[in-house]
């Protein structure tokens, strides 16, 4: 399977398919402005290079993601910001043509090390999509997935328990608690994503990686999800991608910047977007490019 058939098939960001970083050499010798490292890191990015085939996506990243911090990634379509964030849990795995090089640590463990189990990994730090995508289970079984196969409940009492508690963290359950056998992906946009959200905090992650999560749904569920992220970050490390430097502004504690496959910027969301140290991290704010 090619590039683009893995997009449609939402496996592959738009940077494997898009833009050459070979062919902008300018912002190859910038180094990180700002702060990208922290004290309390739950994550740490060192030196990541991820290539689709010869073409490199993203150039040399190292970042630190604070425990229980919500951070936010942003910049142009094709910069690779959604790339790095499927490095975190070696989503990236599971295309043929991506290598990825350097070291990514989760609570100081190399998350590439040669003795990882990818299948424990994920369920440490979880996934959620840019589009919905609910087993075509049962609301009940979406949940319960999870915690059955990691062996996680030891009876239908806990199974039960792990999917209310899941769903009410994921502010679902008032809505689907008396149609738990219906079918997830009979649930609406807004209530499918929180379903997904629900499903993977089900496995008790540490830090939960969102995709654009919000970029497939309305004003209103969009605001259900971020109240949520607001709710998570207490007892999760929240990584989020999102076009929207609104949203980013709204969620997030720190945000990085991302142009042609470097992160140019890291910083306080506040600092970021109303006193920007670099030229580029302007440019995109004020609607200059991107």
């Amino acid at each position: 399977m090619n590039a683009p058939q893995l997009m449609a098939h939402g496996a592959v960001p738009n940077e494997a398919v898009g833009l050459d970083i070979h062919a902008h050499s300018d912002v190859s010798d910038y180094e990180t402005t700002g702060k990208p490292f922290v004290d309390n890191a739950k994550m740490s990015a060192r030196n990541v290079n991820v290539f689709y085939g010869e073409k490199r996506a993203i150039m040399d990243v190292s970042l630190d993601i604070g425990e229980n911090e919500v951070i936010a990634m942003i910049g142009p379509s094709g910069c690779g910001k959604s790339t790095f964030l499927r490095s975190l849990n070696r989503m990236n795995d599971i295309i043929p043509i991506c290598k990825v090089k350097g070291d990514v640590f989760l609570d100081g463990e190399n998350i590439y090390a040669g003795n990882q189990d990818t299948v424990l990994l994920r369920a440490r730090v979880g996934m959620v999509f840019q589009k919905p995508n609910p087993f075509p289970k049962s609301i009940y079984e979406n949940v319960a997935y999870g915690p059955r196969i990691h062996g996680l409940a030891h009876s239908k009492a806990e199974l039960d328990e792990i999917v209310e508690k899941s769903l009410r963290r994921a502010s679902l359950w008032d809505e689907v608690k008396d149609v738990l056998d219906q079918p997830g992906t009979g649930l609406s946009g807004g209530q499918q994503q929180r379903l997904c959200i629900a499903r993977a905090i089900a496995v008790s992650p540490e830090v939960i990686l969102m995709d654009e999560p919000c970029s497939a749904l309305d004003p209103i569920a969009t605001a259900r999800i971020e109240e949520l992220i607001d709710e998570l970050k207490e007892r999760f490390t929240i990584a989020i991608v999102t076009h929207s430097m609104q949203q980013a502004a709204r969620v997030s504690q720190r945000t990085a910047y991302f142009h042609l496959g470097k992160l140019i910027e890291v910083g306080d969301t506040k600092q970021v977007f109303t006193m920007p140290a670099h030229e580029l991290t302007e440019n995109y704010i004020t609607g200059r490019f991107g």
